[in-house]
C-alpha cells in the first residue's frame, strides 16, 4: 500500500468544437454578468470576436497581456476590473492572457474563466510565476483557479506548428515534474502519465497537419490533464531552471521549457529510475532508463527548439543563471549541485545529447 494524501480543487470544464460559443451561459452560471476580457495585444482582435457575442455583459476587453506576467501589468489589470466594476473576468490565449487573469483575480477575487488557445496548462492551476523586480516569484492562492476552463480547437487551428510544439511540450513539462516529485500520489501519476500520452500523440500529427481539428482537440484534452497533474503539485528543478533562464534573461517560456526539459530530466534520472521507467513508457518507449533522450527525440520530431543557444541564450549568463538557480530551491528528488546545474546549463545552450552533461 502507498500512502498518501490527494487534494485538488474541482473545476468546470468544457471542451468541443464550437465550445467557445458556450460562454454566455456559463457565465450566468457563475452568477456573474459584467465580465472583463483580458489577452495580450497580439490576441485582441480574436478575443473581441470571440466573445462580441457577450454583448453588454462584456464592459471591457483589456488586451496588455505579457509574457512572464509582470506584476505592473496585473496590477494596471486590477484598476481596469475594479473602475468598470466587473464581476468576473475572461482570458482568452494562452499562457501570458491566463497568467494576467491570475495577477488580476489574486487581488480581486472574482471568477476567472479561462477561453484556452494554446496548450500549456496553467489554466488548471492555483499557481502563477510573476515577474517581479527581474525575477520571476511564485504566487499560489485559491482566488487564482480558473472557476471554468473552455477549450476549443477551432480557436487553435491558427496556432503555428513552431508555437504549438512547445507549448505542448511546456505542458509535458508539468507532467514530468509531477511524476518526479517527492510526494507522488497514483493519481498523479495516472493523470501525468495520460497528459504525457495525449501530447506525444496530438504534436506530431498538429505538425504533419495544422488544419487537423482532431489533433488540436487531442492536444488540448492533454493539455487539460497536464494541467491537472501542474496542479497537484511538484515543480522542482526543471521549473526552477525555466523560472530562471525565461524570467531573468527574457527568454520565450514555452521554448525555454521545451529545451531544458529534456536535460532536467537526465538530471533527476538517477535519483527516481522508477519516475523514468513511467515518463518513457507513456512516451512510447521501451528503453525506461531513456525518457530524457524520448523527450529529446519527441522535441526533434516537432521541429522544436533544441538549444538555449537557439532561444536567445547567451554564453556569457550561463553562470549568472547557474548561481540564480542555487537560491530559494524549489522541492527536487536530487540534490541541487551548482557544478552539475553549470554544466546542464551549458549542454542546454549547446543542444549537446541530454545525459551528457
Amino acid at each position: 500500500m502507498q500512502p498518501f494524501t490527494h487534494d485538488i480543487a474541482p473545476g468546470r470544464v468544457v471542451l468541443g468544437a464550437g465550445a467557445v460559443d458556450k460562454l454566455s451561459a456559463e457565465i450566468e452560471l457563475l452568477g456573474a454578468s459584467r465580465a472583463l476580457v483580458l489577452a495580450t495585444p497580439g490576441r485582441e482582435e480574436q478575443a473581441d470576436a470571440a466573445t462580441s457575442s457577450l454583448g453588454s455583459a462584456r464592459v471591457g476587453l483589456f488586451a496588455k497581456a505579457k509574457m512572464h506576467t509582470p506584476v505592473d501589468v496585473s496590477a494596471a489589470g486590477q484598476a481596469e476590473a475594479r473602475r468598470l466594476n466587473a464581476d468576473c473576468l475572461v482570458t482568452i490565449g494562452g499562457g501570458s492572457a491566463i497568467g494576467l487573469g491570475k495577477g488580476v483575480a489574486l487581488e480581486l477575487g472574482i471568477p476567472l474563466i479561462c477561453i484556452v488557445t494554446t496548450y500549456s496548462g496553467s489554466e488548471m492551476t492555483d499557481a502563477c510565476g510573476m515577474l517581479d523586480g527581474g525575477r520571476k516569484v511564485m504566487h499560489q492562492s485559491p482566488n487564482m483557479r480558473p472557476k471554468t476552463v473552455i477549450y476549443d480547437p477551432e480557436l487553435t487551428v491558427g496556432l503555428p506548428p513552431s508555437i504549438s510544439g512547445p507549448s505542448g511540450m511546456n505542458a509535458v513539462a508539468h507532467c514530468v515534474s509531477a511524476i518526479c516529485s517527492l510526494n507522488p500520489t497514483p493519481m498523479k501519476s495516472l493523470i501525468s502519465l495520460e497528459g504525457i500520452r495525449a501530447m506525444a500523440d496530438a504534436l506530431p500529427r498538429i505538425y504533419q497537419n495544422p488544419d487537423d481539428i482532431d489533433a488540436r482537440g487531442d492536444a488540448l484534452y492533454g493539455a487539460w490533464n497536464c494541467g491537472i497533474a501542474a496542479g497537484l503539485g511538484g515543480r522542482g528543478l526543471h521549473h526552477k531552471l525555466a523560472h530562471v533562464v525565461g524570467g531573468s534573461f527574457g527568454l520565450p517560456h514555452a521554448e525555454t521549457h521545451t529545451v531544458l526539459l529534456p536535460y532536467s530530466t537526465a538530471y533527476n534520472a538517477p535519483a527516481v529510475p522508477d519516475a523514468m521507467a513511467t515518463i518513457a513508457n507513456a512516451l512510447g518507449q521501451s528503453n525506461s532508463a531513456d525518457a530524457a533522450g524520448a523527450l529529446s527525440n519527441l522535441s526533434k520530431t516537432i521541429g522544436a527548439p533544441a538549444s538555449l543557444k537557439a532561444v536567445g541564450m547567451l554564453e556569457s549568463d550561463l553562470d549568472k543563471a547557474a548561481d540564480e538557480v542555487m537560491e530559494n530551491q524549489y522541492p527536487n528528488a536530487a540534490p541541487y549541485d551548482r557544478n552539475k546545474i553549470r554544466a546542464l546549463l551549458q549542454a542546454a545552450f549547446e543542444g549537446a545529447e541530454p545525459g551528457a552533461q
